[in-house]
């Protein structure tokens, strides 16, 4: 008889353009496997690829490995069998080929990961000693040595058949295909007549089944998101803070905090940029300091993680104010910035502020006090996370 335990967890994560994302569950179930002990399996019940990381008990110590990838529809032995029964760890991030941000999966357990490539760590006390990030890992209570089975999966449920269908249909609107009629939902036929199309443009082999549509839809979408929106890297050999602001409808809004270790990148906007300039904040950490750029525009700030409507008036709104740099988009749909130490002013020296061109509204007069590096957007590296960070100090 199998024994099946679940366990819901609902959050929200803001986007970088403030759409509201749905909340999703991480449920968990175990099921004991009468013929054959196959380990820890993490199941794909969402329509994005996943990639997992899973952290265990080992002696005194906590062994985190990270990245299990995750096809939608799909089911991986992340730790084979025998298990050690107590307390084990789960996290998930969708894949940076999909639109909106990266999407989350967690709970409140801190341990470290490296965020751009595979590892096998023992879990540090300090993540940032080791070149490390924090991640918010859910807690799995496994008491079975031979099988335990957990499913990620969104706040609608699918079965794993669905979740596949739902995920190619996914991967294909993120790779630029219209499969939708007007604003109503997907089109079967279109569906149909994209999948084809892109078979054919990807030269996949009649023979090639759903896991090589996927996979090639993924590398499509990311190739694709790469050339659109606004993307931040740390070039400096500290971290680096920071936020981002830009006109929304009649009036403006800045969003922040998004923390870059060293050779870090986060895509900020994800969708093609339009206005002619945008701007960013970047707070370079030393230890004698914060070292900030030469000059900028005044915009509102929090401590913490936040999403502000206008400009003005900050402090009576019990705001902080900072000075955002002007990025010109220079006729590109997407932008690379890349921070580099020569960027930024030395501890203690202040920033001034710009001044607006009369009858401009949007480009400042001084625009070399911009930071230099804009990149063309086909050299966009992956992203790493998406999101801003929960918690940052104010701006010195």
């Amino acid at each position: 008889m199998a024994l099946a335990r679940s366990f819901n967890n609902f959050a929200a994560y803001a986007g970088v353009a403030l759409l509201a994302l749905a909340a999703f569950a991480l449920a968990g179930e175990a099921r004991a496997q009468q013929n054959r002990a196959n380990g820890w399996q993490v199941c794909n019940e969402t329509s994005f690829v996943l990639e997992a990381a899973t952290a265990r008990p080992d002696g005194r110590a906590i062994l985190v490995q990270g990245w299990t990838r995750l096809r939608p529809g799909e089911c991986r032995t992340s730790v084979n069998a025998p298990l050690a029964r107590g307390t084990h760890y789960l996290y998930a991030r969708t894949s940076s080929a999909h639109r909106g941000g990266r999407r989350q999966w967690g709970g409140d357990a801190r341990l470290c990961i490296d965020p751009s490539s595979s590892f096998t760590i023992e879990n540090p006390p300090q993540c940032a000693a080791m070149s490390l990030e924090e991640r918010r890992f859910r807690r799995v209570l496994i008491n079975k040595r031979d099988s335990w089975r957990t499913s990620f999966a969104e706040a609608q449920p699918f079965t794993l058949a669905r979740a596949r269908q739902a995920g190619i249909q996914r991967l294909l609107d993120d790779a630029g295909y219209d499969i939708r009629e007007g604003r109503r939902s997907a089109d079967p036929r279109r569906i149909a007549q994209a999948i084809a199309q892109f078979r054919a443009a990807a030269r996949l082999s009649p023979s090639a089944g759903e896991d090589q549509l996927i996979d090639a839809l993924e590398t499509a979408a990311r190739r694709r998101a790469g050339q659109v929106g606004l993307t931040l890297c740390n070039r400096t050999r500290g971290r680096v803070w920071t936020a981002i602001a830009r006109r929304r409808g009649e009036g403006w809004e800045s969003r922040g905090w998004w923390a870059l270790n060293a050779g870090g990148c986060v895509r900020t906007i994800d969708e093609v940029l339009m206005q002619e300039v945008y701007y960013v904040y970047a707070g370079l950490e030393t230890d004698e300091g914060t070292r900030l750029l030469a000059a900028g525009l005044p915009f509102c700030t929090s401590p913490a993680r936040f999403a502000i409507t206008g400009r003005e008036n900050c402090a009576a709104r019990y705001y902080q104010t900072a000075l955002f740099a002007p990025i010109p988009r220079r006729d590109r749909t997407g932008l690379v910035l890349e921070f580099e130490d020569s960027d930024f002013l030395e501890v203690g020296a202040q920033p001034r502020v710009m001044q607006i061109t009369q009858g401009d509204g949007e480009r400042p007069a001084v625009r070399e006090a911009a930071p230099r590096r804009g990149v063309a957007p086909s050299s966009a590296p992956t992203s790493t996370e998406d999101r801003p960070t929960q918690d940052r100090p104010a701006p010195r």
